[in-house]
């Protein structure tokens, strides 16, 4: 019998091969596996599958002796979860791998495919401790090797780590994909709402779940030990779970943000609720989004958090906004290329092209211009994303401030004095990197509007 952990690693990637995204496809997968141990591992592997793709894939080819694209795509799939699974869960028996590597062929309907399947994995298990993967240069200045070696070996896009390389030189691009390698924390944003930070920590220990502050974001913990949403913490809306450079990007909407709110694309509404705790839940804050999956999973963490002066309304930013009314504070967290989530979201890396940038970026302009028209004089735009890229950043910035009169920067610790001066850049941008900082990429730039005279 297949370990059921396997069989549904293997739907669960062959549902992010058809096209579906890799947390879609876990959710929909995990409800029908019964135990939570296999839920658990058939998450774990799909996951790290999507994180080492392409150092498996250079694996597969090497000891199959052809391309991956030769191959069936089932086979492909069975094979990328069992070496996995070889290389990085070695507490599995080796044998249980190979074992059903071979049956899930059978099960795949490529009982012709057994054998190979066989003698791909007990090769590739002889030989783990001398892989044939690209080492790391002796000289960071041999861009081929260097490029062969990041793409490869630690399992990046080509297009993406050459961008990285070029910018910030080997050791910098090394450390970051190995950031992206790693397993995210759990991380939570306290609920000031309905709790403080203290009570949080107290009211979790009870519970057997240890926290510890994280490095920059006020209010924000990383989980240590337990499972802080098996008690009744989460139901009872005492935190959030978000990311902490996600946190610092709340910040920019000041302590106090103002008496009217506006938060565009605020799905799924962790944001949302931090500026309705800035706000005290006075006030009026209005939260927007496109979809109706984003409006439920807004709905709900509204409901959750307590957050009672928000009122939702579904609109398209790439469309002028329905609104009369100006407000003091308007709040852009983009949808952008995720390049800076790669850490949480691994299957994004693979996803992605260079080609999309520019079709991105365009949007992401389109989006501030409209989020503009809604700021009263001297009130407060913020533009933020969760992308590592340029011309999704300053770009945008640039292109935004060169064609909509009447708005000026405001440098980002100006907009909050109780965010980190080590998380601002030069130009008073809010940016998080990786190998700098050990957050996801973010970046949040804040303009005011030039009261008219």
């Amino acid at each position: 019998m297949i370990s059921p952990a396997r069989v549904a690693a293997y739907d669960i990637l062959a549902a992010v091969s058809a096209g579906h995204d890799l947390p879609a496809a876990i959710a929909a997968v995990r409800a029908g596996v019964h135990d939570e141990r296999d839920r658990a591992l058939a998450s774990e592997i799909a996951t790290g599958v999507q994180r080492w793709r392409a150092a498996l894939d250079h694996l597969i080819a090497a000891f199959a002796k052809r391309a991956i694209d030769r191959l069936d795509p089932e086979v492909v799939e069975i094979l990328r979860l069992s070496v996995y699974q070889l290389l990085h869960l070695t507490r599995v028996p080796a044998s249980a791998v190979v074992d059903d590597g071979a049956n899930l062929a059978r099960r795949a309907g490529k009982r012709s495919a057994v054998g190979f399947v066989n003698a791909v994995l007990r090769s590739i298990s002889r030989a783990r401790r001398n892989l044939p993967l690209p080492p790391r240069p002796a000289d960071p200045g041999d861009r081929d090797a260097a490029l062969e070696y990041l793409a490869i070996t630690l399992s990046h896009p080509r297009w993406l780590v050459a961008r990285w390389y070029e910018r910030f030189g080997l050791e910098a691009t090394e450390a970051w994909l190995r950031f992206n390698n790693q397993v995210a924390p759990v991380t939570l944003r306290v609920n000031r709402l309905k709790i403080t930070p203290e009570e949080l920590v107290t009211r979790l220990a009870g519970g057997d779940v240890e926290l510890r502050p994280a490095c920059f974001a006020p209010g924000a913990f990383i989980v240590e030990r337990g499972h802080p949403w098996r008690g009744a913490g989460r139901e009872a809306g005492w935190f959030v779970v978000q990311d902490e450079a996600s946190q610092l990007v709340t910040l920019l909407a000041g302590p106090g943000p103002g008496p009217h709110v506006l938060d565009t694309c605020a799905s799924p509404g962790g944001k949302t609720a931090a500026i309705s705790a800035a706000m005290g839940g006075r006030g009026l804050l209005v939260a927007c989004d496109v979809r109706d999956r984003r409006m439920r999973l807004l709905r709900q963490t509204i409901a959750a958090t307590g957050a009672s002066n928000v009122r939702l309304v579904q609109a398209d930013l790439l469309r002028s906004l329905p609104f009369r009314t100006k407000f003091d504070c308007v709040f852009l967290d983009a949808p952008c290329s995720g390049l800076g989530t790669l850490r949480r979201d691994p299957d994004i890396r693979w996803r992605r092209r260079e080609a999309d940038l520019p079709r991105l970026a365009a949007a992401e302009l389109t989006m501030l211009q409209h989020a503009a028209a809604q700021v009263a004089p001297g009130g407060r735009l913020i533009y933020a994303t969760c992308s590592s890229e340029p011309e999704e950043n300053v770009g945008v910035v640039d292109a935004f401030l060169a064609t909509t009169p009447g708005f000026v920067p405001l440098p980002a610790r100006a907009a909050h004095p109780g965010l980190p001066a080590a998380v601002v850049n030069a130009r008073g941008h809010l940016c998080t990197e990786p190998h700098v900082h050990g957050l996801e990429a973010f970046f949040g730039a804040v303009f005011v509007r030039v009261p008219v005279r």
